[in-house]
């Protein structure tokens, strides 16, 4: 697991997570397998510890992966049960069937869009709630911006994809390959207006409330625009009358652990759908209660929201998603800062020439492949040692990539660990790069993945970056730095570089650079 921290809610101690060993587990522990919408929850989930004795422990990681863990039977005997924003993807895989137990619905968040008030106003949208047709000839037209999630890394970006790839296709039911097909030119028009991606919805609402000016609006859970809305980033909520896809958020046991872990799982269940706690949960996480008839006040308005109906195979569900990434949305550019300092040298190079190798298709996991680079991508790796190597550019074409990501590994067997270690300058160079290509092609999302497993050694140092990013324009800036931390990396040091940009660092202390570049991944 990358990326993730697990928190031992009895006494909000935090441990890491271990591949093999599991979380912590006795007879009062629940170790749940999460996405990282619910980490809202461990205030509440602190008073099941005190009211009922209950601990929880979360792993958190990207729901589509998640899924994929638990449908596969590698979650059994590691978690007990998982809470993910919902279960529909889940349903979709095969194995899903025997691997969960029992689910109970805590909470419910609809997708929808929330915009700047001025912007609302002067769409009409603030008294006239829209289609996903108008939001889509609008950004046509270049009449608003927004920001949504990567839909192969978080489930409220897979929720709006579903959500207006449906109600475009104008069927009124579940969609097709063909649908999906049909509706492409339509999906381009509504996905002309998105300049802002992310892994997730909780980084995504960060990155607008640290500068709301970045795009006219974000497509996330209702409740995370409501959270956004009671700080200072107000918004006008826009709820498409045409169809919203709602997360209902089950709490659901593994059936490995029916036995064992049951009486847990229902005395915290049943603790969590008490009016009490229901009505804490809308109060403290602006979601909708799980259980009807639970007074909400004005929470919410009246009315009810249309549901869009879900895809009924996987292979509809995956079909839409590679649409997204190959053809529909903006291509990315994404340049690789990569430490081959004599420190490199064995188990590390290794892993760093497997995990460009998996991105380059070696991964044949459907997760693994929705985070292998993609058609129309731009990828330039920068191997440093004592000072930056010259960058290897490889442009992605929209048909036959085989070539393109036959280079890529020819590339990482090509590298080699030998010398110091010039971090900044090595940045610093990347950064230059990354503001001409972003000025040759503006239309897409650049970033920087930056890995290495030691400390600065040559060159630039860290406040020497500091002052050079402080001097670059807006638009360079805008661009961020994702750290992987590993080997004997200075986390403090790195972790601010990616604060410094933007960014955001992933833990692969533990030596697993591929899924720390398979989450990243999400975030391009």
């Amino acid at each position: 697991m990358v990326a993730v921290a697990a928190l031992l809610l009895a006494g909000c101690t935090v441990a890491q997570p271990n591949e093999q060993d599991g979380l912590p587990n006795d007879a009062t522990i629940l170790r749940v397998l999460a996405g990282s919408e619910v980490k809202d929850m461990a205030p509440i989930l602190e008073s099941a510890a005190a009211d009922k004795g209950i601990r929880v422990v979360f792993d958190y990681t990207g729901t589509l992966a998640g899924t994929e863990l638990v449908a596969s039977g590698r979650a059994a005997g590691r978690y007990d049960a998982t809470w993910f924003p919902n279960n529909r993807y889940l349903s979709l895989l095969p194995g899903a069937a025997k691997a969960v137990s029992s689910s109970v619905k805590i909470m419910s968040s609809p997708v929808v869009l929330g915009l700047r008030p001025a912007v609302a106003a002067r769409l009409g949208w603030d008294s006239a709630p829209p289609t996903w047709s108008d939001l889509a000839t609008a950004a046509a037209d270049g009449e608003f911006t927004y920001g949504m999630t990567n839909p192969a890394a978080s489930n409220s970006g897979f929720s709006a994809l579903v959500a207006v790839a449906t109600a475009l296709s104008g069927t009124g039911t579940a969609l097709t390959d063909a649908d999906v097909t049909a509706v492409g030119p339509e999906l381009t028009r509504f996905f002309s207006g998105q300049k802002l991606t992310a892994g997730s919805s909780g980084f995504l609402a960060d990155k607008f409330l640290a500068d709301p000016t970045l795009v006219d609006g974000v497509i996330n859970y209702e409740s995370v625009l409501l959270g956004l809305d009671s700080t200072a980033a107000p918004l006008t909520i826009v709820r498409p009358t045409d169809g919203v896809v709602t997360s209902d958020y089950p709490l659901t046991l593994l059936a490995s652990a029916d036995t064992g872990k049951r009486p847990l799982f229902d005395t915290l269940t049943a603790w969590l759908t008490t009016d009490a706690v229901q009505k804490r949960i809308v109060s403290e996480t602006h979601r909708r209660p799980g259980v009807p008839g639970t007074d909400t006040g004005s929470a919410f308005p009246a009315g009810i929201l249309f549901e869009t109906p879900f895809p009924n195979t996987l292979d509809v569900a995956n079909t839409l998603i590679e649409t997204y990434l190959d053809t529909v949305r903006a291509p990315a550019q994404t340049l690789f800062v990569l430490d081959t300092s004599g420190s490199m040298a064995g188990e590390r190079l290794t892993a760093l020439q497997k995990a460009l190798k998996n991105l380059a298709g070696a991964d044949s996991s459907t997760t693994g492949g929705f985070a292998a680079f993609r058609n129309r991508e731009r990828v330039t790796l920068i191997p440093f040692s004592t000072a930056p190597d010259a960058p290897t550019i490889v442009d992605v074409p929209q048909a036959d990539k085989t070539e393109a990501l036959q280079r890529i590994r020819d590339v990482a067997d090509g590298l080699s660990a030998d010398g110091g270690t010039a971090i900044y300058a090595s940045l610093e160079r990347a950064y230059a790069l990354a503001r001409k290509q972003k000025a040759e092609r503006p239309d897409t999302f650049v970033s920087i993945v930056l890995m290495t497993d030691g400390e600065n050694t040559d060159g630039a140092t860290a406040k020497d970056f500091a002052d050079y990013y402080a001097a670059q324009d807006a638009d360079t800036r805008s661009i961020a730095t994702y750290v992987v931390l590993f080997g004997n990396g200075n986390v403090d040091e790195l972790t601010s570089v990616a604060k410094l940009t933007g960014g955001q660092a992933f833990d692969a202390l533990n030596g697993d650079l591929s899924s720390a570049f398979q989450d990243i991944r999400g975030y391009q």
